[in-house]
């Protein structure tokens, strides 16, 4: 085990899916290790799929994992917030049920007509269709993170990460939403000393040149490690900035 810097990643599916499938979450090319190796240290990660920062908040609560890697942790970085942005023309709580729906017939017959109505929905709604998480609730659940963690380890570093780009036909290849998440999330971070990391400049010509995985929103190798080195570049400045010689 490393016994440099320790990084707790709570993340979304972007942090544990590569070009071709979901990994797993030790696998060394996810961008949260390639930030750890950056800082000669290594991530623990939380990660799950299509986790919005309420899911974050949810795991933090009730996750004891989550608990006992906070007890080591150097610096979190809070990769959630970018399928937040994503349309949702069915309201968030009733398409997590979809799962739980029975007879099984009936559960892939809704699964079949959300899949229809998603991209629909989402191009003719455009900017004023609804998302998975509205801005405020984003920025909202993320500020108890903050908290939360900073409570327990006064001092802790807390970097974010802003929503990236997508070529998903799933929605429509629509991201009308992003703008306000990434004007809401960066007033967030300027108040509360949080340092941001954006990976649409790293990952776009990526994700939307195709060159990702074919589900047009998750990362090739390519952009995990684009993505990874900036995030231990910014992790190695705010652990020099709290210990000087650290980076």
């Amino acid at each position: 085990m490393s016994p440099g810097p320790v990084l707790v990643v709570l993340a979304d599916s972007l942090a544990f899916h590569g070009p071709d499938r979901a990994e797993p979450a030790d696998e060394p090319r996810l961008w949260p290790h390639v930030a750890a190796r950056a800082v000669g240290g290594r991530a623990e990660l939380h990660a799950g799929l299509g986790w919005t920062a309420r899911h974050a908040w949810r795991a933090m609560v009730g996750d004891p994992r989550i608990w006992a890697s906070l007890r080591h942790a150097d610096a979190v970085v809070l990769g959630v917030g970018g399928m937040d942005t994503l349309p949702s023309p069915v309201p968030t709580a009733l398409r997590e049920l979809i799962p739980a729906v029975r007879p099984t017939a009936l559960r892939r017959a809704l699964r079949v007509s959300h899949a229809w109505l998603t991209p629909r929905a989402a191009h003719v709604l455009g900017a004023a269709g609804p998302v998975a998480l509205s801005p405020g609730e984003t920025v909202r659940h993320l500020e108890r993170l903050r908290v939360a963690v900073t409570t327990l380890i006064p001092g802790l570093p807390v970097v974010g990460m802003l929503p990236a780009v997508h070529r998903a036909p799933f929605y429509g290849g629509v991201h009308a939403g992003r703008e306000r998440h990434v004007a809401a999330m960066t007033a967030w971070a300027g108040a509360h000393d949080v340092v941001l990391v954006d990976p649409t400049p790293l990952v776009a010509e990526h994700v939307l040149g195709g060159h990702g995985n074919p589900d047009g929103i998750h990362w090739g190798w390519a952009g995990h490690a684009a993505v990874g080195e900036a995030v231990g570049r910014t992790v190695a400045d705010v652990l020099g900035r709290r210990c000087p010689g650290v980076g």
